[in-house]
């Protein structure tokens, strides 16, 4: 008898061994990937889909990865994070770009006790009061800081027009970070606003223009960046634009043209100067399926992947809240970006990369350490 049950317990064992080793772990990706900043989702999207495809299999099981288009809407950002948590039961969610569609989506996550790993929104409110949000890109009084003392030292800048997108949680975030440094260096300030879908800035164009600042500033996203460089250039200014890392897109360039030319930024990578081993792999796999280099966006996107990935392994469970508290103990994680901290906070701490458009290339110019 006890040879017929040790029998049974045995074949118990392994046909549970078996079903978890061929089960599934749902991961959801809430992405913009239609609307006006689809162009991060889908960059973003690039880099989760080659660390998938270099990392299918997580615990013994395969990763199953269900994207969800917020259709670059606050509204619709709660609204996918809700339906990936209730109607397709996934453990943890990569996800969302832009810091106000995070904010939304994040709400919903943290009720929900799910975790969720935003690859690029810096603002400091998406993981403040927040036990399950978390990032993996440097947060905007970083950001801010890097640009206003690049201004200052490298710019030699004494005055920036500072515009302002009212519309993005993020933009009016990282301006008032940015004037906070410019200022404390002894810079002079004149600000300006608009809002996302702005087609014309004549009007805030020509009063900047009026102080003749030594940088313009502009905090926001790519569409709008790249139509007010043109605007700028064809008002006669011929001086430096500064922006954040929501200037970094193709679409940058195909808008702007040669107006963007002599724009910095600052962002988490440059596929010419990868920090890490980790960076030489992303790239090389990215050019070899995409053939052409790949953006920080695409990067962060590997890196958030990765993560979570790490995170599950650590936990050795697909407990969403085991799964959070090990999210929030990485240490030294080596990304395609650099290597990754992330504290109780659920912020990363990494170092900053600034870029400049070169003759319609996002070209490196030199790595910031916090």
């Amino acid at each position: 008898m006890k040879k017929i049950f040790f029998v049974l317990l045995v074949g118990l064992m392994f046909f549970s061994v078996l079903s978890f080793s061929e089960g599934t772990v749902k991961i959801g990706v809430a992405l913009p990937m239609t609307g006006g900043i689809a162009s991060f989702g889908q960059m973003v999207y690039q880099g989760i889909e080659i660390a998938n495809q270099m990392f299918p299999t997580v615990l013994g099981m395969k990763v199953e990865l269900i994207l969800a288009d917020n259709r670059s809407d606050k509204t619709e950002a709660a609204n996918v994070v809700s339906r990936l948590i209730n109607l397709n039961g996934v453990v943890g969610i990569l996800g969302e770009v832009a810091s106000s569609n995070t904010l939304a989506g994040g709400a919903v996550a943290e009720k929900a006790g799910i975790p969720l790993l935003s690859p690029a929104s810096t603002n400091p409110l998406v993981t403040q009061g927040k036990n399950f949000v978390s990032r993996v890109c440097f947060i905007d009084p970083f950001q801010g800081h890097v640009a206003a003392i690049f201004a200052l030292n490298n710019l030699k800048a004494k005055t920036a027009a500072v515009f302002t997108d009212v519309a993005q949680d993020y933009s009016v975030g990282l301006s008032n970070f940015f004037v906070k440094d410019f200022t404390a260096g002894g810079g002079t300030v004149y600000k300006e606003y608009y809002q996302s879908g702005d087609q014309d800035f004549s009007a805030q164009l020509t009063d900047a223009l009026s102080h003749n600042p030594d940088v313009i500033y502009v905090s926001g996203y790519y569409p709008e960046i790249a139509l007010m460089a043109k605007q700028a250039r064809q008002l006669g200014y011929t001086g430096p634009f500064l922006a954040g890392d929501g200037a970094e897109a193709p679409e940058l360039i195909k808008i702007g043209g040669s107006a963007v030319n002599g724009l910095y930024y600052t962002s988490h990578f440059n596929a010419d100067h990868p920090a890490t081993k980790m960076g030489q792999e992303f790239v090389a796999k990215y050019e070899a399926l995409y053939h052409t280099s790949p953006s920080a966006l695409a990067a962060l996107g590997f890196d958030t992947y990765l993560v979570m990935l790490n995170a599950i392994e650590r936990a050795g469970s697909t407990d969403p809240a085991k799964i959070n508290a090990a999210i929030r103990s990485t240490k030294n994680f080596e990304g395609a970006t650099g290597y990754i901290t992330i504290g109780d906070d659920g912020n990363a701490v990494k170092s900053a990369v600034i870029n400049e458009v070169v003759n319609g290339q996002f070209t490196y110019v030199t790595t910031i350490n916090p």
